[in-house]
């Protein structure tokens, strides 16, 4: 296994990516949407799925371009370090495939093109989330031990979504007012299904695969919208659409740990027994969506070591990430945090390979 950490778009820089390699990664996960506000203040320190981190979409006409993401990739390989995937499209480029709307057909183009570009440059993985709600109803807090500030969760967020909204993110500020059509489940699948049957094809071509990310939080309705990923079982349901083997899961351990079925130490073996797992997300939760905490990664309900026993004794290759973890006192919180639980991933991997 290996050990990777994510970096938000506003967070793609030298010192950030010389942090990684110090930490003891060796691949980066880099979102190239920007979730927040200019004008949120800081960025960097804000916590993960506050309300303040909604934003708006870039510009439609303007892919991430060959160019683009080979220049990134030689950034973060000067670090000693691999771009191993690119996580979430920007609404901009693809809104109108989760609405099922009049630019769909170019909207699945853009992805096409996207991910022909991503296999130029050499990123093997995609992460997205096909929802149309983001994350929503989350708060921040001192809930993690020593009163760290963590996010989590007390009742889910049923306000309607906006028109030119998706995601959370505005990508037509000039649309008239009112709200998105609510979708039933059934039209939410077909969405997907036409989507992954559209570009799986071009994945396998361009050596790129795609990894969906469970609904965050999960619950079966978010903003009055239909969610898909939200129980555990929920996951084979979308590897049984296409056999493609591009077709793979970003895994994410604490979120299947906040839905309300299953164990999730089944779910792991489950599915990375089928070699499903393009990469994961590892951290913990006390609770159980709509009423969770997060906590420190040793600290939860979640025995870490124990979910990187199964991924190893099923072989899993891939990289893992703390995707979250609660900010410590210092005059660097977010680093503080992801380095403790980077030095906790490392110390179990370490130790787990001199067993073997």
């Amino acid at each position: 296994m290996k050990l990777g950490l994510g970096l938000y778009r506003h967070m793609l820089t030298p010192e950030n990516f010389r942090f990684a390699r110090q930490g003891g990664c060796t691949h980066v996960i880099v979102h190239l949407v920007d979730y927040f506000h200019q004008s949120s203040g800081d960025r960097q320190n804000q916590p993960v799925g506050s309300q303040a981190g909604w934003g708006r979409a870039g510009d439609p006409d303007k892919l991430w371009t060959y160019e683009e993401l080979a220049d990134l990739k030689k950034q973060i390989n000067a670090q000693d370090l691999e771009l191993y995937a690119i996580e979430n499209l920007d609404p901009a480029h693809w809104h109108d495939i989760l609405l099922d709307g009049p630019k769909k057909a170019q909207h699945l183009e853009n992805v096409k093109t996207i991910i022909r570009n991503m296999g130029r440059a050499g990123i093997p993985v995609l992460g997205y989330c096909f929802a149309l709600p983001g994350v929503a109803g989350r708060i921040s807090g001192p809930f993690a031990r020593g009163g760290a500030i963590s996010v989590g969760m007390d009742e889910a967020d049923q306000t309607p979504i906006p028109n030119g909204t998706v995601w959370n993110m505005v990508y037509d500020p000039d649309a008239p007012p009112g709200n998105i059509p609510i979708a039933t489940p059934e039209q939410m699948w077909q969405r997907l299904a036409d989507f992954l049957e559209a570009i799986l094809p071009v994945a396998e071509e361009a050596g790129v695969t795609l990894a969906a990310h469970p609904d965050d939080p999960p619950l079966p309705v978010l903003r009055s919208q239909p969610r898909l990923i939200h129980q555990p079982r929920l996951y084979q349901k979308l590897i049984d659409l296409q056999s493609s083997p591009s077709n793979k899961l970003e895994f994410c351990v604490g979120t299947l740990a906040e839905m309300t079925e299953g164990n999730i130490y089944d779910v792991v073996d489950q599915y990375s027994r089928q070699g499903r797992l393009a990469y994961v997300h590892l951290r913990n939760v006390h609770g159980k969506a709509p009423h969770y905490r997060e906590t420190f990664i040793d600290d939860g309900d979640v025995d870490a070591l124990r979910v990187l026993e199964i991924l190893k004794r099923n072989n899993f290759d891939g990289v893992i990430i703390p995707d979250h973890t609660p900010q410590m006192d210092c005059a660097a919180p977010w680093h503080a945090g992801m380095a403790f639980a980077l030095g906790y991933f490392r110390s179990a991997l370490q130790s787990m390979e001199s067993k073997s």
